[in-house]
């Protein structure tokens, strides 16, 4: 039998269709097999095609799809309606208020999070890198929920799967690039080396921009990777190439 989606959901969300998911339940073969929905990882077309087919029917179906071609920015844009590959903006977080509407964020190590003011009806999807998230996605994306009408102390943020502590080492020069406030979230490591805390990272910045509930899952892609695509991991392997998962949230019709 055929393994069928894993959707992991946020108590945080309930009433709100959203869903983060992994590699299970998906048609692709060899280093990406599962779940794939990245269409750079070298991977066949119509698997993902059919992969993303799957993901948006486990979560809410019938909705369009849309999604954004991911830079690592500080952009957010509005979405009215479904959007095709080739109509994609640059930019990395979506706010809709629209139903039947599923924004999609595609990440191997970056944290997705999923963001909801349910009395407003708007919803939004944001890819966090460090990059991004240093350089302010988050804020954008809560700044643009509250012009399409959202209150930021309703909002609340649920960060996905994402490369955990103690599996994410970078050195010296990354540190130096964050304000001394931003300390605790590097551990020290071996010689040269820290420990970054994404998650704790992001949760600080979306506390301090004043969302209204924020709360993470607490799951390493790195670390399983039965379960999730890991940029690093499939790097430290030496593989080719590697798959991405989906984060997906959206208004019922």
């Amino acid at each position: 039998m055929a393994e069928s989606v894993e959707v992991i959901r946020a108590e945080a969300l309930s009433g709100i269709a959203h869903g983060f998911l992994g590699r299970r339940g998906g048609v692709s073969r060899g280093v990406v097999a599962g779940l794939n929905v990245g269409i750079g990882a070298d991977d066949d077309p119509a698997d993902i095609r059919e992969n993303r087919r799957r993901a948006v029917a486990a979560v809410l179906p019938g909705a369009d799809l849309a999604t954004v071609y991911q830079v690592h920015s500080a952009d957010a844009v509005i979405v009215e309606r479904g959007l095709k590959l080739d109509e994609r903006p640059r930019a990395d977080a979506m706010v809709t208020d629209r139903p039947g509407i599923a924004l999609g964020i595609v990440t191997a190590d970056c944290a997705p999070v999923l963001f909801a003011d349910p009395e407003a009806g708007i919803v939004a999807a944001a890819h966090a890198g460090w990059r991004g998230a240093h350089g302010g996605v988050l804020e954008a994306t809560l700044d643009l929920m509250e012009r399409l009408g959202a209150r930021r102390e309703r909002v609340a943020a649920v960060i996905g799967p994402a490369i955990a502590q103690s599996s994410y080492e970078v050195d010296e020069g990354f540190r130096g690039q964050f304000a001394p406030e931003d300390e605790t979230f590097f551990a020290p490591g071996k010689s040269g080396h820290w420990q970054f805390d994404l998650e704790g990272y992001v949760r600080a910045r979306l506390e301090r921009a004043g969302a209204g509930s924020v709360s993470g899952l607490g799951l390493d892609t790195y670390a399983d990777p039965e379960r999730f695509f890991s940029y690093r991991r499939a790097t430290h392997r030496a593989e080719p190439t590697y798959g991405r998962q989906f984060s997906l949230i959206g208004l019922a019709a």
